[in-house]
């Protein structure tokens, strides 16, 4: 395994495991299975509701919690300076433990300043060992790095071939804040895993397409989390530390940007007023 090594001294693994999309009943066995496979980092939020048996896992497993890289990260509904202090100590109930290696603000929208907050003074108490953001476009990024005490150490965004976050990529290496690719397969919209370039690629090397998907990305220093709820896939996915892309096939494949994202945009006025409306959603259904 590679590591990332975080401005503050933190090294994560460069290729880690996610859940998002995992559900509740398919992921105790799917997280145990990544860790039979040799997974040390595990990727979570409190959006996916499957903390509790990402946490039932990792103990059931019988690996040292030290020997394990625990993400989790806070919705919107529980932003603000008290809300977000709580729902952190409360995911670190469900995730059965008494520390994160690194927990993030999910989403760019709403009192993140108070979120952003709780996590400093989270970090400070020693209960968090790294804080970051994801979703974060470079001008909210860059305002939270300048105005904050304490500036993310990672950026977690939508990041694969056919949307590469070149420019993105370029201001996060300027604040030495790492990028962290969600969807690092784009979950192969656009025929991404059936690409001529990636695949003749692959030939050359004997890997998969996705293997060297994942390849262009940790070379780039770009840290990984692919889903797979296939055990021989995970284990596929993690055979990625025995080649080198040459600068030519990397080349190739940074020719392949199409510069947008396969998903949505957080600048879109319609998706911010969605989040905003599944935040009131859950607020209601709370209350009932």
């Amino acid at each position: 395994m590679e590591y990332a090594t975080l401005y503050n001294g933190v090294k994560m693994p460069i290729l880690g495991y996610g859940v998002y999309q995992v559900t509740k009943e398919e992921c105790e066995r799917c997280v145990l299975d990544a860790l039979r496979a040799g997974y040390r980092s595990i990727d979570t939020a409190q959006s996916y509701a499957n903390e509790e048996e990402v946490g039932e896992a990792i103990e059931k497993s019988g690996i040292a919690r030290d020997d394990i890289f625990l993400t989790t990260k806070v919705w919107i509904e529980h932003y603000g300076y008290e809300e977000t202090k709580a729902s952190v100590i409360e995911s670190m109930r469900k995730l059965k433990t008494d520390y994160l290696d690194l927990c993030l603000l999910h989403q760019p929208f709403s009192d993140y300043y108070g979120a952003w907050r709780a996590l400093e003074e989270l970090y400070n108490e020693g209960k968090i060992r790294a804080i970051g953001v994801s979703n974060f476009y470079p001008d909210r990024l860059i305002d939270l790095a300048l105005f904050s005490s304490i500036k993310p150490m990672v950026n977690q965004v939508e990041t694969h071939v056919f949307n590469q976050q070149k420019t993105a990529h370029e201001i996060m290496e300027k604040y030495d804040i790492r990028q962290e690719a969600w969807a690092p397969f784009g979950e192969g919209r656009g025929g991404l895993f059936e690409n001529a370039t990636i695949r003749e690629i692959g030939v050359k090397y004997g890997k998969s397409t996705a293997q060297v998907m994942l390849r262009w990305l940790i070379q780039r220093g770009i840290v990984v989390i692919p889903k797979s709820t296939h055990y021989e896939r995970m284990v596929e996915n993690l055979d990625v530390f025995d080649f080198t892309l040459s600068e030519e096939d990397m080349d190739k494949i940074a020719a392949l940007d199409k510069e947008q994202s396969s998903f949505f945009s957080h600048t879109d006025p319609a998706i911010v007023e969605w989040m905003a409306g599944i935040v009131e959603e859950r607020k209601h259904a709370g209350k009932k």
